[in-house]
């Protein structure tokens, strides 16, 4: 018969993410590689047996070794391939690393990565093996900011600006509001795309309909898109593609051999909603 103390510490070795009050993920804690206080947020990474390295923040999965690709390439690629001339990119978020990595997959000229929390790429650096490599090509430049701060100040111009960032709670709560997007649409060259993550198709409803609402009244082209990442609430996330020129669904260049989830008819596919999202409201 299993005492007390035993479910105590095996539950102590259990890392649990609430989708709900009642639900959730949870995944055994093989090993705590890293858990720490940052000036933003709580930084973890643990080590699962089946996912390998995961990377928390307060809490929250923002990425495995084992899934990691169905996010990244779906955040990247749907921008890369419909624009014509994709040479110099921005990210903001995306800590991590795993955009940046894919976006150096391609012959562009220069990726910038806005990141507030210097403590996220030290640890990132240290334990997915993707973001120091990253950070030594010579196309890529670092820049420790706030992102909302960095857009207010910047007069660069770029052709495509990928919104990596955390849930809406902590430093990330600015980059989900209309005068973010709003002074982000100045960043970019004719034919600029940006592309954000919007949350879970499923948990994440009314916030999605709410930025849709804002979102077309700043642009002219306004269109979301979903894909699997299994360790996200639901299992499935939706992403927002914007522009004033470039469609989606308009090819202008195949992606580079070696993906792992991302091709064309995937592409294509993505932007098909379900009903439950095409009948949320006029903003789909």
């Amino acid at each position: 018969m299993t005492s007390d103390k035993e479910i105590l510490e095996e539950n102590l070795m259990e890392e649990r993410e609430y989708h709900t009050p009642s639900s959730g993920i949870f995944f055994k804690v093989k090993e705590i590689l890293y858990r720490q206080d940052s000036p933003y947020q709580k930084i973890e990474v643990i080590a699962n047996e089946y996912f390998g390295r995961v990377l928390l923040l307060d809490g929250l999965v923002q990425t495995t070794e084992r899934d990691e690709f169905f996010y990244h390439e779906m955040l990247v690629y749907p921008a890369l391939v419909t624009h014509s001339s994709p040479w110099n990119l921005l990210i903001i978020g995306g800590g991590d690393g795993g955009v940046l990595k894919e976006i150096l997959r391609n012959p562009v000229k220069y990726a910038c990565l806005v990141e507030i929390d210097r403590q996220v790429i030290e640890v990132s650096q240290e334990y997915f093996p993707w973001l120091s490599p990253s950070l030594k090509d010579e196309r890529a430049e670092l820049i420790i900011a706030d992102g909302k701060e960095f857009i207010e100040g910047t007069e660069r111009k770029f052709d495509i600006v990928i919104v990596d960032s955390s849930d809406p709670v902590g430093p990330s709560v600015s980059l989900q509001k209309k005068d973010f997007y709003r002074k982000l649409k100045k960043c970019l060259n004719p034919g600029g795309v940006v592309v954000a993550q919007v949350g879970s198709p499923f948990y994440h409803l009314e916030s999605i309909k709410e930025k849709s609402d804002f979102l077309k009244k700043l642009f002219k082209i306004v269109c979301f898109y979903v894909s699997p990442v299994p360790t996200y609430p639901g299992g499935s996330w939706c992403y927002v593609f914007l522009s004033d020129e470039n469609q989606p669904l308009r090819i202008e260049r195949k992606p580079p051999a070696g993906l792992r989830y991302f091709n064309l008819d995937i592409h294509r596919a993505a932007f098909s909603l379900p009903n439950f999202l095409k009948d949320l409201g006029s903003g789909f």
